[in-house]
This record gives structure tokens, C-alpha cells and sequence, in this order.
């Protein structure tokens, strides 16, 4: 804070001048004692707080991550259920799966938003110490290659697997225009979130329709599959495609069950969600497979799961990059 000064010659100071010094040095004061406000400031403020040390597997982290009391979490928080917010706060699958690891742990596990395709770069720079996204385990993610262009763009991560799932599609409700699958999706246009193993699948399939003689598929991609959803409800795509989870849970909550349907039978190309962890980090991964691994015998697990409605895509045994 700048304090204005006069531009009279300072010959004394008179009582209203030191009154007013006296002022801003208290209001100084005031100000340093309530501390940083901004968000990252309070996280780790909360996470000293709430450090337990005591925890099962708190020594089995990094030890500047027990020193912080604090692992920092890249996340898409716009995918619905899996992670999103709600009045500020951010909830879903992911958090509470998160929440059952910081138990084991004995520490929080703040999450950071970000669009989903900045996710490894934030990785690669330190940004975060982990990512927590849907986000499918690949041979790709790996080795630090991009499933879109096969360009490498990183170190590569390392894999927990936590949930199993598929990716399905979906229209609006009652204008299914004949699609029943991704072989009618020829000539269609669908909307995608940009980086996802939906736009990777929608991307063959559209390869697929032109080898066999058939118009191309239109691919929008955006930021988030939010964007998808409402350019699929004011009609601007004939499909989205997304994740099993996402889809079945637009499908039940939009317009009350009155926007989408799903369409196209059983989910298709199932594959593990991983936490991603850098390959530099080995300590930080397996404190967190155990974690995992405590979280399932405990139960914890399958009540998040539960509370989501995604038992079936329950992991019996946590793998090391296990997708292909």
C-alpha cells in the first residue's frame, strides 16, 4: 500500500500527519497478521493443519511433501462426475477418491484447475505433483507422446490405475437421426473434448468412414466437455462422445433426463483411469498405489464409488500402467 504524501515543504509534522501514519501502520500490521488470502496461500495453511503424521503411510511420502503436508493435484474440474464444483467447492469422484488417499497419507491433496490437454505440460514443469483427470492410462501418456500427433512431448509419466471404464455416445433425446453406433456416425457431425481418447477414437472412426467410401465425421473438439454438451443441446453437432461415467451422468441430470439419450450399446475401448505421476517420482507413486491399495481393502474406495454410481468400473488389483 502507497501512503500520499504532501507536497508542502516538511518543515514538522503535524498532528493530523502523524495521526495518519499512525493509521496506515496499523492497518499494515492488521494486514500482515491475517496473513496471504489468495487460494494457494490457504491450501497450505489447511494442509499444516490438517497434516497427520501419524498416518499409515505418511512415511512412505517424499519428505518435502511431508514437510508441506500438501500434494498438488492438475485437474480438468469441469467433467461432471468425475470432478467439478459446486458453490466454489470442488467435489466428484476424483476428490472423494483423493480424500480416502490424503487419510492413508496423512495429507491433502489440493486440486488446481486446468484444461485437460496443459495437464502433462503442468507435470513437466512441476507445476503439480500429480494429475487426477479421467484420465485414461496409454502406452502414449507413458512414454511422453502425444496420441494426436505422435510427437513426443515429455519425460512421460507412470500410471496408478483406479478406475475402469469405456467411452460411449449419446445424442439428443428423441433425434438420434439413425445413429446407433459409431459406424453411423459417417457424415455426422460430434462434439469432443479436445486430448481425450474420445477425440483419438472419433479421429479413427472418421479415418475408418473414408476408407470404406463414406463421408468423413465432422470432430468439434473444446476445452471442456461441458462446451460439448451444450453445443449437442442447441443442436450444433449430431453426437457427443465422452468417457461412460460423464456420459451416463449428462444423460441423467441435464434438463432432468429431457436433453440426451445414450446411444451406440456398451461402452467401447475400456481402459483404466491412472493418476499420473512424473517417472522422476518414484517414492511419490508408490506411497500412492498403497494408498490406493488401503483404500480398497478399508472399504473407503467402494463408498466413493458407490456414491457416484460407478461400482462396475471398480479395480480389483491397483496396476502400474496397465493401460495400452
Amino acid at each position: 500500500m502507497t501512503a500520499r504524501t504532501s507536497r508542502r515543504p516538511a518543515v514538522g509534522r503535524s498532528r493530523s500527519a502523524v495521526a495518519a501514519a499512525t493509521a496506515v501502520a496499523a492497518s499494515l500490521l492488521l494486514l500482515s497478521g491475517c496473513g496471504d488470502q489468495t487460494d494457494a496461500a490457504i491450501a497450505k495453511r489447511e494442509a499444516q493443519k490438517n497434516r497427520n503424521t501419524g498416518a499409515p503411510l505418511f512415511k512412505m511420502l517424499p519428505k518435502d511433501i511431508q514437510e508441506k503436508g500438501l500434494i498438488q493435484v492438475g485437474s480438468d474440474i469441469t467433467y461432471k462426475p468425475v470432478e467439478f464444483r459446486t458453490n466454489g467447492a470442488v467435489e466428484g469422484i476424483d476428490p472423494d477418491l483423493a480424500a480416502a488417499l490424503g487419510k492413508e497419507l496423512g495429507v491433502k491433496l489440493n486440486f488446481n484447475n486446468a484444461t485437460f490437454d496443459t495437464l502433462m505440460g503442468g507435470l513437466k514443469s512441476k507445476r503439480y505433483d500429480l494429475a487426477m483427470s479421467a484420465m485414461t492410462d496409454t502406452k502414449e501418456r507413458q512414454q511422453g507422446i502425444d496420441g494426436s500427433t505422435g510427437k513426443k512431448i515429455g519425460e512421460g509419466v507412470d500410471f496408478i490405475d483406479y478406475l475402469n471404464v469405456g467411452v460411449s455416445l449419446y445424442t439428443q433425446k428423441g433425434k438420434t437421426q439413425g445413429i446407433d453406433g459409431w459406424e453411423a456416425m459417417c457424415g455426422k457431425k460430434i462434439a469432443v473434448q479436445r486430448g481425450t481418447v474420445s477425440h483419438d477414437l472419433a479421429k479413427d472412426k472418421s479415418k475408418a468412414c473414408k476408407s470404406g467410401g463414406e463421408a468423413a465425421i465432422s470432430i468439434e473438439a473444446f476445452d471442456n466437455d461441458s462446451e460439448a454438451q451444450t453445443r449437442l443441446r442447441t443442436g450444433g453437432v449430431d453426437a457427443v462422445s465422452s468417457d461412460y461415467p460423464v456420459a451416463a451422468y449428462a444423460v441423467k441430470i441435464s434438463g432432468k433426463g429431457n436433453d440426451f439419450q445414450m446411444v451406440g450399446g456398451a461402452p467401447l475401448k475400456a481402459a483404466p483411469y491412472g493418476i499420473a505421476v512424473p517417472k522422476d517420482k518414484p517414492q511419490l507413486r508408490d506411497a500412492l498405489k498403497a494408498a490406493l491399495e488401503n483404500a480398497i481393502k478399508n472399504g473407503s474406495y467402494a463408498d466413493a464409488l458407490k456414491k457416484w454410481d460407478v461400482k462396475d468400473a471398480a479395480v480389483k488389483d491397483v496396476q502400474i500402467n496397465g493401460g495400452s
